[in-house]
């Protein structure tokens, strides 16, 4: 039996939710303690050494990837950072003509070394994280073929967080390489900023110029960013705890129990609307988490979400969703993509015969079926997460070749984008979008996903969307009361959120027994209409499996 498993009933599970009692009561606390007693200089140490002993209770000995990786890159980082160097030194010493064909060599030499580097990162995510899939999807066209050869699947062996925390150490080489940032030296540092424990499961995926410093800068905890970071935290809970639990037995029961799919298209319409809340509720609730976690300590990490289902399109919805995942896109594969020497030639050739909308567009589709291939594929080891992702290519890129044509006839109809009742029908529309999306995503399976979507237009059975057929799937009258009013209130905040109005720091400004009595109000909410104890299972953080 592993040492982690003696210390945390069932291999640290309890820890990889940071809403858990384990978490919230011993591990945290723990933490807090300890990092105010220490002096400054140990500080930085002991989030490492917290970090680790984090993600060793909740993977045991699959640490050595997190190891390995952390190794590989901090290599990686001054060896280009060396290649560099020697390159500016090289290049002062040679006459002005000779510059331009040296520098192409050493550009070539570093291009080299962050090719591998990321083959060896990417590589080991995808045997890892993939080769069930590509295994069985080989042995099935082997089939196809007549072949009666078949490879033996390999099981599936990820630790939790790996697709996290490989981005990020991606990201740092890239960054490396194209002189955003110097190498690390500190081994430690960069192992921190790899590895700090709110984040490891479910990001957001940093880059290191945005919290390396901080991290490694540590303070003494301040009682803003400790109060802060509780209220943080507590909103967080109650999404996850109130809302997202609540709605799984639902969800579980029409996606994955009901393995005849029994039910009608109306209940499957209900279960996708119910899914993409809950999955909003738990992945957002699980951010304030980690955002808070990690404001007690002074450090401010990226945002994640920024009212997503404000959105009036596509594209502006995964702007606003999963921030850090999409930023990483755009910046190490969407960007590369456009500007090669390949597709500038391009560009600036269908600039001149399509114009300079359609012209780029070109390119633009390029990189973005690469960016969403990879989104897909990232989600998850099954065609249903590359649909996913190829669903959302076709509908960002036809919003692109179709926005000329809308406007022109906005202004034909003399119809005003700025009205209100036109932007709400962009909102519902690209809710309506989401939902469709979400419910593909959740599938067990394309086909699964196929078969669900259709039902809700060729067997709706209305009648079926009554109490009794609730009760049966663990979601009553008391439940859809509490959710509604949960989401009432998560959405005034957004709304004031949207508008520019920061609760906390109004509300901090307010008398010391109306702080106190809003935010005891929150814990009594939670603890009375949270999702927890009878029919309530414990759900992990829903991010984390990917």
């Amino acid at each position: 039996m592993q040492l982690s498993t003696l210390l945390l009933g069932g291999g640290g599970k309890s820890l990889t939710s940071l809403f858990s009692l384990v978490y919230l009561f011993v591990f945290l606390p723990g933490c807090i303690i300890v990092y105010t007693a220490l002096p400054k200089k140990c500080k930085k140490y002991f989030l490492l050494l917290a970090s680790y002993a984090f993600f060793w209770l909740i993977s045991s000995s699959l640490i050595i990837y997190l190891i390995l990786t952390t190794f590989s890159a901090h290599y990686f980082g001054i060896w280009l950072d060396r290649i560099g160097t020697q390159m500016r030194s090289h290049l002062a010493e040679l006459p002005k003509e000779e510059r331009k064909a040296a520098k192409a060599v050493c550009v070539s030499k570093q291009r080299r070394v962050l090719a591998l580097a990321v083959i060896l990162h990417i590589g080991l995510l995808l045997v890892l994280k993939y080769s069930p899939f590509f295994t069985t999807n080989i042995n099935t066209l082997l089939s196809k073929l007549g072949v009666s050869v078949q490879l033996e699947v390999p099981a599936a062996i990820m630790p939790i967080g790996i697709s996290f925390f490989t981005l990020q150490a991606v990201s740092y080489v890239i960054d490396v390489c194209r002189g955003v940032v110097k190498a690390e030296d500190d081994l430690f540092k960069l192992a921190l900023f790899i590895s700090f424990f709110p984040a490891i499961i479910e990001g957001p995926i940093c880059r290191y110029g945005q919290t390396a410093d901080q991290l490694w800068d540590c303070d003494k905890i301040q009682y803003k960013n400790l109060t802060f970071g509780i209220q943080r935290i507590l909103w967080g809970m109650l999404k996850k705890v109130v809302v997202a639990d609540r709605l799984n037995n639902f969800v579980t029961t029409i996606f994955d129990t009901d393995k005849d799919y029994s039910y009608g298209g109306a209940i499957i319409a209900i279960a996708a609307v119910l899914y993409t809340v809950q999955l909003y509720m738990d992945f957002s609730g699980s951010m304030d988490a980690v955002i808070g976690t990690a404001e007690i300590f002074g450090i401010t990490m990226p945002e994640n979400f920024r009212m997503p289902f404000f959105s009036r399109t596509i594209s502006e919805f995964w702007q606003r969703w999963h921030i850090s995942l999409g930023a990483w896109f755009k910046d190490y594969i969407f960007y590369p993509v456009t500007t090669s020497k390949k597709m500038k030639k391009l560009t600036s050739s269908a600039r001149k015969k399509l114009g300079s909308h359609y012209g780029p567009l070109i390119a633009g589709a390029v990189a973005l079926f690469c960016v969403w291939f990879c989104n897909g594929l990232w989600h998850g080891s099954a065609w249903s997460f590359i649909f996913f992702g190829m669903y959302h290519f076709v509908l960002i890129l036809t919003g692109n070749i179709l926005e000329p044509l809308v406007q022109a006839v906005n202004k034909k109809l003399h119809i005003n984008s700025g009205w209100f009742v036109y932007r709400l029908l962009q909102i519902i529309r690209t809710g309506v979008l989401v939902i469709i999306g979400e419910l593909f995503f959740r599938a067990r399976g394309l086909k699964a996903g196929m078969m669900l979507f259709g039902r809700i237009f060729t067997d709706q059975r209305f009648e079926e969307v009554n109490e009794k057929v609730f009760d049966k799937l663990r979601l009553d009258t008391y439940d859809l009361i509490i959710v509604g009013i949960t989401l009432l209130i998560v959405f005034t905040v957004s709304i004031l959120n949207e508008r520019g109005v920061c609760i906390r720091e109004s509300l901090a400004k307010r008398h010391i027994a109306l702080r106190w009595a809003v935010l005891y109000g929150l814990i009594l909410f939670i603890i009375v209409f949270g999702a927890y104890g009878g029919t309530y299972a414990p759900v992990d953080p829903m991010y984390a499996q990917f």
